[in-house]
């Protein structure tokens, strides 16, 4: 399976924690993320995007667009984004139209990472 991994700056050590508790999931799967900071800390082999203020996220919605991506697990800061930051909304849209499931909390993303442990997730494989 193919995993987005993003998150607004505020979220980036959540993001790391959240790669390090499910290493051992994750490290089973292809790993999409901007930047590089899940990689220095995990040591878990990541497909480099941009920065998100240099168009990683843009990077991101070209595979969800062209159906390539599995999951999206987005760490977002619903109250204080900054302009900057990749943009949240654009993201969501694209995995509503291509019915990709997308986390915007830790919650929820250790719902759908324990979801893929499950083979609950075999379904993206149909859909593609």
């Amino acid at each position: 399976m193919n995993i987005g991994l993003i998150a607004h700056d505020s979220k980036k050590k959540l993001m790391q924690n959240f790669c390090i508790a499910y290493r051992g999931i994750l490290n089973k799967n292809q790993l999409f993320a901007t930047g590089q900071l899940i990689e220095e800390v995990t040591n878990l082999s990541v497909h480099k995007f941009l920065a998100g203020r240099l168009g990683g996220d843009v990077q991101l919605c070209s595979l969800i667009e062209s159906n390539q991506m599995d999951l999206v697990v987005f760490l977002r800061d619903a109250v204080n984004p900054k302009s900057y930051e990749p943009n949240s909304e654009r993201i969501s849209i694209l995995c509503d139209m291509y019915n990709i499931p997308l986390a915007t909390n830790l919650a929820t993303a250790e719902l759908l990472i324990k979801s893929l442990e499950r083979g609950d997730m075999e379904w993206r494989e149909i859909y593609q």
